[in-house]
């Protein structure tokens, strides 16, 4: 008996003093994590000419395709970029299920031949792109009808057999005409398609409405669709007030559809010559009717990125000098993310070249960011990749666009259960809706912030080694605008008997 009362007596001291042990919980903290760098890193994804990024030729098989454009978005992640301009209509066709153009045959040899065995690569683009936190903008070539590189006869349903009257010759090119209204209302048209059936982040055009000029192919010949519907302006006022129509139509169209989508222009890189004085250059505001100055002054995109495909020190086309001219004519404070010539590295510039571009754009005030021309030239360049990888080192979410009405995120309620001295379970939940990503950030005993993004969909995390000091955790929406942090710290409280609950939410 004595025996039995003795080791209940020492049960009850060993466990009387576990539960008095101070232990390690997560408590509110009034704390800020680093802030995140907000840098577009984009890079073009081609499908036509000789270099293409993808598909390699036209007409491989399906699986090897996939393979293909998966293995250059694990690229595009490697290089530390997070936004991919993927071509999906080159010329009145498409890269996609369309139900208004015919399959492109950069896709299996043949226009208006859907893949065998069937699958929308714009669909499996946007999956893949955005497993890998990737943004993926769709680029539209708008009023281009054929492409010189075509091989394939034309699909029955291809514009140039369904409106052979709004086509137009020039030199050995084939366009739609901009002057003609229905032509205009056709291309709106396919874009809110996209917009509207796709999970894309942005939509893109290229740099050309009218045609680059031929010295020896005359005039573009809209003279006739002129004189039906425009003859009290001059021709080339005209012309220019067609895009400018079209341009601010298609804003309004994909805001009206989705406002977080993104509008951007990659424009030539010069307004015109003269501006800013040294300058000198093609003048595609009167060659191309390319009023990319107005577009961006009236606020019809979200960003612009002009073709600076030329040298920090050249005198006529200065990178800097360019970057800055267009930085000042950004009053309404949109995106100026150049574009920069990555196929021009090993041929006309060098990798270091490359690298004094970004760093110019850097500590441009009102630049936020770069598209490199085209990511093939990117991932294939060993001393281009180092570059852009070495400068890419921190990570960067896209930049927000609070014009287009979204409301910053409210702050996630943040939980963590478990021991910290082995292994804890972090979970989250927020009320907001249109979430693009969480972004946690965790500080550890080695004194360094990690960062680390999921998917809207995933709702925590464990640690089971190198167990944080400080957690935090901020919702970003489709917007880009990111929330206040959720921010819990690993103290150790004072002992006291009862048993000790590994587990707190910030809202409490």
């Amino acid at each position: 008996m004595n025996l039995r009362i003795g080791f209940l007596f020492a049960l009850w001291v060993a466990l009387t003093a576990t539960s008095c042990a101070a232990v390690d919980v997560y408590r509110p903290a009034q704390l800020t994590p680093p802030p995140i760098a907000r840098e577009f890193r984009g890079a073009w994804i081609t499908c036509v000419a000789t270099n293409a990024d993808w598909p390699s030729k036209p007409g491989i098989p399906v699986a090897e395709q996939k393979k293909e454009l998966i293995a250059l978005l694990d690229r595009a992640v490697e290089l530390h970029l997070n936004a991919i301009i993927f071509q999906v209509r080159p010329a009145c066709d498409a890269m996609y299920n369309s139900s208004i153009d015919p399959w492109s045959e950069y896709l299996t040899g043949t226009q208006g031949r859907a893949p065998e065995p069937y699958y929308d690569p714009l669909a499996f683009a946007i999956e893949e792109a955005h497993k890998r936190g990737l943004e993926l903008h769709a680029w539209f070539n708008p009023f281009r009808a054929w492409h010189i590189w075509d091989k394939s006869p034309a699909a029955a349903n291809h514009i140039t057999k369904t409106h052979p009257e709004w086509i137009r010759h020039y030199a050995d090119q084939v366009w739609l005409d901009p002057g003609e209204p229905g032509v205009r209302q056709y291309v709106l048209r396919v874009v809110a398609d996209v917009v509207k059936r796709y999970d894309v982040d942005g939509v893109q055009f290229d740099d050309y409405f009218y045609p680059y000029p031929d010295k020896d192919a005359g005039q573009f010949s809209d003279w006739a669709t002129w004189r039906r519907n425009g003859s009290w302006l001059p021709r080339d006022d005209w012309r220019r007030n067609n895009v400018n129509q079209f341009i601010s139509s298609v804003y309004q169209s994909v805001k009206a559809a989705k406002p977080w989508v993104k509008f951007g222009i990659s424009p030539f890189g010069i307004w015109r010559p003269g501006y800013p004085q040294q300058v000198k250059g093609l003048d595609a505001y009167a060659t191309l009717y390319a009023d990319s100055r107005l577009w961006l002054m009236s606020g019809w995109v979200d960003y612009l990125a002009p073709q600076l495909y030329w040298p920090v020190n050249s005198p006529q086309q200065s990178f800097p000098v360019l970057l800055n001219w267009w930085t000042q004519q950004n009053i309404k404070g949109r995106g100026i993310w150049p574009g920069l010539s990555a196929a021009s590295v090993g041929e006309k510039f060098s990798a270091e070249e490359m690298g004094r571009q970004i760093a110019a754009t850097r500590v441009q005030p009102g630049a936020s960011g770069e598209i490199f021309f085209h990511l093939k030239n990117v991932s294939e360049n060993v001393d281009l990749r180092r570059v852009v990888a070495d400068g890419n080192r921190e990570f960067a979410l896209v930049p927000a666009i609070p014009w287009s009405n979204g409301a910053v995120p409210a702050t996630p309620k943040l939980s963590v259960a478990g021991d910290p001295r082995s292994t804890i379970a972090v979970n989250w939940q927020t009320d907001t809706n249109d979430l693009r990503c969480w972004i946690l950030q965790y500080h550890g005993t080695n004194n360094i912030w990690t960062t680390k993004t999921y998917f809207p969909s995933e709702t925590g995390c464990v640690f089971s080694e190198g167990v944080p000091d400080i957690i935090a955790l901020s919702a970003v929406n489709r917007f880009g605008m990111m929330s206040q942090p959720a921010v819990v710290r690993r103290t150790t409280p004072p002992a006291r008997s009862g048993k000790t609950l590994m587990y707190l939410r910030t809202d409490q």
